[in-house]
C-alpha cells in the first residue's frame, strides 16, 4: 500500500479527551475517530489490525473444532423473557420496539440467541458436545464510557458457547476453550495471566479471566508468589489466618469523643488499625444484617452479596435506618450486644483484645474478645473482604502478590441456566431429556487491540508486535519525488514485498524526512527500511527494528533476507 494513497490521519499533540495511552496513541495514529461518547469509526490502518487479530481467533477456534455462527444484533425479548433476563438486566441493554410494538433489544450478549438455535437444531446426545462462536457486534449503553474503546458503547466481540451432556464432557469442553485462549494470547505476543474470577451478570458458576498485565489496566490481579495460583481481587481469597491469641484485656468501655473513622479511633487509642473492627450495615432479606471486618480491611462487595440473607444487589443502610434498629449513628458501632444477625469476616474473628463501637454515640470498647464478650454461637463466620498483599497464598505456596491487568476474555461455566428454563434439552443414550450443560467464551476484540497498546509502546508511539502489525515492512525513502535513484530502489523493494506477499506500507508522500519518521515511530510497524542518495552511494538501506530503535545499514540486496530473519 503506498502511504500516499492511504488514510492515516496522524495527529501531532495529544487529544485533551484521552485518558490512557492506547486511547491517545489510537486517535494520534489514526486507528479510530471518535463520532459519539463511546461510538467509534475504525480507519484504514486500525481496521487492519482488527481483521489480523480476527485470522488468528478464527484459525485457532477452528483448530479447537469451534464452528463458526453469525446471530443478529437485534434480538427480540421473547428470548430473554424466557431466559428472566430482560426484567435483571439493567439500563446497560438498550431496548427498542419495532413499527409493531415488539420489543426488542440491541445484543449485550448472545446467550438465549444460540440457546434458541440449539432447541430447534440439536435433538440428540449423538451430537454433542457442540461448540459455535462468531465475531460480532455488540452494544452495552455503559454510564462512563471511558478510556477509548477499552470500554466503549458498541464493540466488537468474539463471542463462544458450548454444549455437552455432562460434567465430564464439559470439563473437557471448558479445558479446550481455556488452552485455546492461551495459544491465541501467546500468539499475539501479550504477556497475560489466566485467573479465577466473578461470573457477574453472565450467571453460572465457575469462570476464568484472561488478563494483559499493564500498569494502566483497571483490574487488580492476585497472585501467589511461589505457586499458580491466580484471581482477580473480586474473587481472590487468602490462606488460613493464624490462631486467634488468647485475651490479655479485660473489656473497658472509653469515650472516643468525635471519632467516627477507624484511622481516627486507632490513633486516638493507640492501638494499631488492624487490631480495630469495623462494623457495617447492610439490607437484608428479613432485616438489617450487620458485617464486621479487620479496620485495615476493605469489604468485598461481590464477596459480600452472596452471604445468605443479604439482599441482591447488596445495598447499605442509610444513617435513618440504622438509627432506628441499633439507636446508634455509624461511627460507633460495635459487636457487642448488638441485637442483629452478625457475620464475622474470618480475619476478624482471628484479633484479639481488639477496639470496636460500643453502640453508643462517642464510645468504643477496647480490649473485647470474641467468645468472652461476643458469643461465638451467635456469629457466622465467613470471608467477604479483599486480600491484601502479603496475605497468605490459598495453596500455601508463598504470598499473595498483585499486578494490574486488563480483562481480553473471560470464560464461564453456565451450568444449565439458560437451556433449562428455555426448554433447550437432547434425548440421552437412555431416552431422557436432558438440559446440556453449558460454557460461554468471550474475548473483546476491539479493547484486545488497546490492550495490546498499552503493552506495547513508548514515548514516540505504538510498538506493534509482528503477529498483529498492521504492515510488517515501512519503507520510508528521502526525496522519493526528486530523486530518480531513491524512487527506483523504493519501488523494487516495494514491489519485491508484493510478490513475496510481505505486507508493505511505502512512504511516498511529499513530507520532510523529520515527518516521515514521526509517524513511522508513532504507527508502529516493525519493520522500517529508509532509502536516501547517501547510503545508496555505498548501495546500502537502513533497516530498523521498531522494538529496539537500532538502525543498521545493510545492503539493498540483503534487507529483505535480514527481515525475514
Amino acid at each position: 500500500m503506498r502511504q500516499s494513497q492511504f488514510l492515516i490521519p496522524t495527529i501531532k499533540e495529544n487529544p485533551a479527551d484521552a485518558d490512557v495511552q492506547s486511547h491517545r496513541l489510537m486517535l494520534r495514529a489514526g486507528l479510530i475517530r471518535q463520532i459519539a461518547s463511546g461510538l467509534y469509526t475504525w480507519l484504514p490502518l486500525g481496521l487492519r489490525v482488527l481483521r489480523k487479530l480476527e485470522k488468528i481467533l478464527r484459525e485457532e477456534l477452528t483448530r479447537s473444532g469451534a464452528q463458526e455462527v453469525l446471530m443478529p444484533v437485534v434480538q427480540p425479548s421473547e428470548l430473554w423473557k424466557e431466559s428472566g433476563r430482560w426484567e435483571k438486566m439493567g439500563p446497560e441493554m438498550m431496548r427498542m420496539s419495532d413499527r409493531h410494538g415488539r420489543e426488542f433489544c440491541l445484543s449485550p450478549t448472545h446467550e438465549e440467541v444460540i440457546t434458541d438455535l440449539f432447541r430447534h437444531e440439536i435433538h440428540s446426545y449423538k451430537q454433542l458436545p457442540c461448540n459455535f462462536f462468531q465475531i460480532q457486534t455488540k452494544f452495552r449503553d455503559e454510564i462512563r464510557p471511558r478510556f477509548g474503546v477499552m470500554r466503549s458503547r458498541e464493540f466488537i466481540m468474539k463471542d463462544g458457547y458450548s454444549f455437552d451432556i455432562d460434567q465430564t464432557s464439559f470439563d473437557k469442553s471448558y479445558q479446550e476453550m481455556y488452552d485455546c485462549y492461551s495459544r491465541i494470547f501467546t500468539r499475539m505476543q501479550l504477556d497475560f495471566r489466566a485467573v479465577e474470577a466473578d461470573t457477574g451478570n453472565i450467571g453460572g458458576s465457575n469462570s476464568h479471566e484472561f488478563q494483559v498485565l499493564a500498569s494502566s489496566g483497571e483490574d487488580t490481579i492476585v497472585y501467589a508468589s511461589e505457586g499458580d495460583y491466580a484471581a482477580n481481587l473480586e474473587k481472590a481469597i487468602a490462606g488460613p489466618a493464624d490462631p486467634r491469641p488468647d485475651p490479655t484485656e479485660t473489656l473497658e468501655k472509653v469515650a472516643t469523643p468525635g471519632q467516627t473513622t477507624i484511622a481516627a479511633v486507632a490513633a486516638f487509642l493507640d492501638v494499631p488499625r488492624q487490631r480495630c473492627l469495623k462494623t457495617l450495615i447492610v439490607h437484608g432479606e428479613n432485616s438489617l444484617i450487620a458485617l464486621v471486618l479487620r479496620g485495615d480491611h476493605e469489604l468485598n462487595e461481590l464477596k459480600a452479596a452472596k452471604l445468605p440473607g443479604v439482599t441482591v444487589p447488596l445495598s447499605f443502610a442509610d444513617e435513618a435506618a440504622i438509627e432506628a434498629a441499633v439507636n446508634c449513628k455509624p461511627g460507633s458501632i460495635g459487636p457487642v450486644g448488638l441485637a442483629l444477625p452478625l457475620y464475622v469476616d474470618e480475619s476478624a474473628l482471628a484479633v484479639a483484645d481488639w477496639v470496636a463501637g460500643a453502640n453508643e454515640e462517642g464510645f468504643h470498647y477496647r480490649g473485647g474478645n470474641w467468645g468472652r464478650d461476643v458469643p461465638e454461637d451467635g456469629v457466622s463466620a465467613a470471608d467477604f473482604r479483599n486480600v491484601v498483599e502479603g496475605d497468605k497464598a490459598p495453596d500455601g505456596q508463598g504470598e499473595l502478590k498483585f499486578l494490574r491487568g486488563i480483562e481480553v476474555g473471560h470464560i464461564f461455566q453456565l451450568g444449565n441456566i439458560y437451556s433449562a428454563p428455555m426448554m433447550a434439552t437432547v434425548l440421552d443414550k437412555n431416552g431422557r431429556s436432558i438440559a446440556p450443560i453449558m460454557g460461554c467464551y468471550g474475548i473483546g476484540v476491539t479493547r484486545l487491540v488497546a490492550a495490546i497498546i498499552e503493552q506495547n509502546h513508548d514515548e514516540i508511539g505504538i510498538i506493534w508486535p509482528e503477529p498483529v502489525a498492521p504492515f510488517l515492512v515501512h519503507i520510508v525513502p528521502l526525496n522519493y519525488g526528486k530523486s530518480d535513484r531513491v524512487r527506483e530502489t523504493a519501488d523494487g523493494l516495494y514491489q519485491t514485498c508484493i510478490d513475496e506477499n510481505m505486507e508493505v506500507l511505502m512512504d511516498d508522500r511529499d513530507e520532510r524526512p523529520g515527518v516521515k519518521f514521526a509517524d513511522a515511530d508513532l504507527i508502529g510497524i516493525p519493520h522500517r527500511i529508509t532509502v536516501g542518495d547517501r547510503g545508496l552511494k555505498k548501495g546500502k538501506v537502513e533497516c530498523r527494528s521498531r522494538t529496539d530503535n537500532e538502525t543498521i545499514e545493510v545492503s539493498v540486496a540483503d534487507v529483505l533476507d535480514r527481515i525475514r530473519g
